[in-house]
């Protein structure tokens, strides 16, 4: 039997802690992993970009190497009404709510699957295992995926085996869960150890359904232009004619409130969510394994 093993990489908290202390080339029984995969939406803000080049320069120190790809910008591909393929979009978690509803509702959420998983797949195939296109996996391979979902979300997790049990080449391990790590663990490791020189930012598209307030405003302060690309999208959402529409009976939106992003005073939503943390919905129902991770 061949083993190959890879972490699924979301440049956040977790998965850059999962890449620092299993991928150390130090570590006491070497590496868990030989490669890293981040599936690029192209649609990051721009510190998870630098985050990830200095990553990448690790790589000269003996950790495993980062292998990116891409299916191509998922707002471009939004806004046009056409998934990676040209086929049809592939929707986003969007709210949704009509005048005199009493709760907001949900799109279906197809990005996760095809922007990331499919993406991860296509590496494992054709850049680790060297398969040509359409061809099967064969029996004498398998691959270990790792992700870096922490104790206190381990709900998470569940979902993600159950998809692995219908796969028969690939099964995942989540090392934090099984170290019992928590996501405040790995960011007072940060602090403390100073092996990551900056702040580790959490990793999602700019126009991300699943935004707290208090990462909106986090967004519209410190990069102007990722708020305002999450501006565009938004409404795009709601261009009378525009594919990703059709065929909905009620508008679209990026945020719970069911506002337009550019008419919402995030920074006095922010006080409250501060005043009362429970309103805060933080990482629910999240990317499954590589968004926010």
């Amino acid at each position: 039997m061949a083993e190959f093993s890879v972490l699924n990489l979301g440049a956040g908290v977790q998965s850059t802690y999962t890449y620092l202390r299993y991928g150390d080339p130090d570590r006491a029984g070497g590496p868990l992993f030989s490669y890293a995969i981040f599936a690029d939406t192209q649609e990051e803000p721009g510190a998870v970009y630098e985050h990830l080049a200095w990553m990448q320069s690790l790589e000269a120190r003996g950790y495993p190497r980062i292998l990116i790809a891409s299916k191509g910008k998922l707002g471009d591909h939004l806004k046009v009404g056409v998934n990676s393929t040209g086929g049809r979009f592939a929707s986003i978690p969007a709210f949704t709510k009509a005048p005199g509803d009493e709760r907001e509702g949900r799109t279906r959420r197809q990005c996760t699957s095809e922007y990331k998983i499919e993406v991860i797949d296509r590496v494992i195939r054709r850049q680790i295992l060297g398969l040509q296109p359409r061809q099967r996996i064969p029996r004498s391979v398998h691959v270990y995926q790792f992700i870096g979902i922490s104790l206190d979300e381990m709900r998470r997790s569940f979902r993600i085996m159950k998809r692995y049990e219908e796969i028969k080449w690939s099964s995942v391990r989540f090392p934090l869960l099984e170290d019992r790590i928590t996501r405040a663990q790995c960011q007072a490791w940060f602090r403390d150890s100073g092996v990551v020189p900056h702040v580790v930012p959490r990793s999602a598209c700019v126009f991300c359904p699943f935004h707290t307030d208090e990462e909106w405003v986090r967004l519209q302060l410190e990069d102007p232009a990722a708020f305002a690309r999450a501006v565009e999208i938004d409404d795009a959402l709601r261009v009378p004619g525009n594919v990703v529409n059709r065929s909905m009976d009620k508008p679209m939106f990026l945020h719970r409130s069911c506002q337009p992003i550019r008419s919402i005073d995030f920074v006095a939503l922010e006080e409250i969510v501060r005043k009362q943390p429970y309103l805060s919905p933080a990482f629910i129902e999240e990317c499954e394994g590589m968004c926010g991770v």
